[in-house]
């Protein structure tokens, strides 16, 4: 397995649409994110009668024996809300800067640079260690999901060193599990499932908005599935003779398909985006534009088309968009040119004239 490959896909998978051109909070884009791989908290998916989904599910058929062992890695975004606060009284003598009074703003100017109330976010993930299948169908596995709640503050200060004001991040509890197990179908075939559920709890889920399960959802949630002595078949294109095992497999929310270099059959993505097996990431892409489905030359063609206002808003929205701007303004004119069009090989075709 060509393991960074895989981690390339993955990680595009992990950020799609993380943020969308133009690339600023206040575009009408960018106001409703993360639509892609979100498991809700049950409470608040069946409010919506399941129209939010808390359960994830991926089943897919592998080559093997009970002595095959298999890994499993969920891999998820979990939200931080990003508020600013502007201060305004000073700490009373002889008390801490903490007692000192602060007021939620929408944004706040400092020294010429501005910060915004935002979502930010972490990366998380849930491994399950290499289980042989033999174990797997005795006794299926199971790994919590659980992060508690944490809130740190930032400090924002001028050029005099006073401080005017600080930014306040905070991280919903999540709790959920990932359940593992392996049913035999036919001799040396096997059927995988892999489950995620979110069992989160919101205090009242019935008056609870989309903004208030994301914080407590997980985002962009995918599975990478590892087989150590087997191999998986291909959802897509199986053999003829597991053509009907494989439409029998039932996945919810996600697209399980193999990746690595091509031929390689002993890893699957299960993406929530629709992928074919063995996707790739174009050599000649510049960096992660948060749209791993969108033509690079005309996202970067774009941003650096934008005015400076525009671009300082960019920048200053979040660490991840500061770092795309300045990859793509610091391109160099020979590789924005190999993004203009790309032939990768040629097939004869029958009939044709020569």
């Amino acid at each position: 397995m060509n393991a960074a490959a895989v981690e390339r896909i993955a990680k595009a998978v992990l950020y799609e649409g993380y943020m969308l051109y133009p690339y600023r909070p206040s575009a009408v884009k960018n106001q409703q994110r993360f639509n892609f791989g979100v498991v809700y908290p049950q409470s608040y998916s069946e409010i919506q009668k399941g129209s939010d989904p808390w359960i994830m599910q991926t089943e897919c058929l592998m080559q093997g024996s009970a002595q095959t062992a298999l890994e499993v890695r969920l891999k998820f975004l979990q939200l931080t809300a990003r508020s600013v606060e502007e201060r305004t009284t000073p700490a009373a003598d002889g008390k801490s800067l903490s007692e000192a009074g602060f007021a939620p703003v929408k944004s706040l100017e400092v020294d010429g640079r501005k910060f915004y109330a935002w979502e930010e976010a972490v990366e998380r993930e849930v491994a399950v260690p290499p289980t042989m299948l033999g174990e797997l169908i005795q006794q299926p596995q199971q790994r919590p999901i659980s992060f508690s709640f944490s809130k740190a503050y930032e400090t924002l200060r001028d050029h005099n060193g006073a401080v005017a004001g600080r930014l306040a991040r905070a991280r919903q509890a999540i709790d959920g599990a990932i359940y593992v197990g392996a049913h035999p179908v036919v001799e040396g075939i096997y059927k995988i499932v892999v489950r995620v559920i979110n069992v989160t709890p919101l205090d009242f889920p019935e008056f609870a908005g989309r903004k208030d399960a994301l914080m407590r959802s997980l985002i962009s949630a995918h599975v990478i599935l590892g087989a150590v002595g087997g191999e998986f078949v291909s959802l897509l294109d199986p053999p003829e003779e597991l053509r009907e095992m494989t439409a029998l497999c039932s996945n919810t929310g996600v697209f399980p398909v193999l990746v690595g270099e091509e031929g390689q059959r002993d890893t699957v993505l299960a993406s929530p985006i629709i992928l074919y097996d063995y996707p790739q990431i174009a050599p000649e892409s510049a960096g992660d534009l948060f749209d791993g489905t969108e033509i690079d030359e005309i996202l970067s063609l774009r941003i650096l088309t934008m005015t400076d206002e525009e671009k300082l808003e960019m920048r200053q929205s979040d660490d991840r968009t500061r770092q795309l701007l300045e990859s793509i303004e610091t391109l160099p004119t020979e590789h924005l040119m190999k993004l203009h069009g790309v032939l990768r090989g040629l097939r004869h075709v029958e009939g044709e004239s020569q």
